[in-house]
């Protein structure tokens, strides 16, 4: 029986990529990302904020992974949505009910993790929610570079809640950044 819940989870969290990040509607994107776009992002920018912050980088990546799963039975809420509803204790519930059935092991893992990441008194909870933050101006930026200047809004407030030292220099350097740059340089060096 246990395999069946983890594969009905993997199911749930397949989910996610048929689920959009809503908070961009309101900066007027039509087809804004997934939140599978979101989580695999967010758990990359993690492992690498956890190697620079010196902690355990895949615990950091798991939570940061993680961090969202809930929005695979909720959906997601943006802002203005959560100022009328209480988000957090919904999604607490939904995440219990996500692992009730799971293997012993993984479900008190995965409990473990996410109540870390909650209380956000460690170290690698803070990188986690910086990596969340850090994506999110990321893809702002990305958004603001081809032409949704109404997300230049959200470079105003997000970037006060970034706690460690690398995020807060990563987001410097972001700002500064042409997000078409990148792949443009590769393609000159292919020719």
């Amino acid at each position: 029986m246990s395999h069946l819940n983890a594969i009905n989870l993997f199911a749930e969290a397949g989910l996610l990529k048929k689920i959009k990040r809503s908070g961009w509607w309101v900066a007027g994107i039509k087809d804004p990302e997934s939140v599978a776009d979101h989580s695999f992002r967010c758990a990359v920018i993690a492992y690498y904020l956890a190697h620079l912050e010196r902690v355990d980088p895949f615990k950091t990546m798991a939570m940061a992974l993680f961090n969202d799963i809930h929005e695979a039975r909720i959906n997601d809420l943006h802002k203005m949505g959560h100022h009328y509803i209480d988000f957090k204790e919904a999604e607490k519930k939904v995440f219990k009910d996500q692992v009730a059935h799971l293997n012993k092991g993984v479900k008190k893992e995965m409990t473990d993790l996410r109540k870390e990441y909650d209380e956000q008194k460690t170290k690698a909870s803070l990188v986690a929610r910086d990596a969340d933050i850090l994506e999110c101006l990321m893809q702002a930026k990305e958004y603001y570079d081809n032409g949704y200047l109404k997300t230049k809004k959200f470079f105003k407030k997000a970037p006060d809640h970034l706690k460690t030292k690398s995020a807060r220099q990563f987001w410097a350097k972001i700002q500064a950044w042409d997000s078409s740059r990148w792949w443009e340089d590769i393609v000159k060096f292919e020719r």
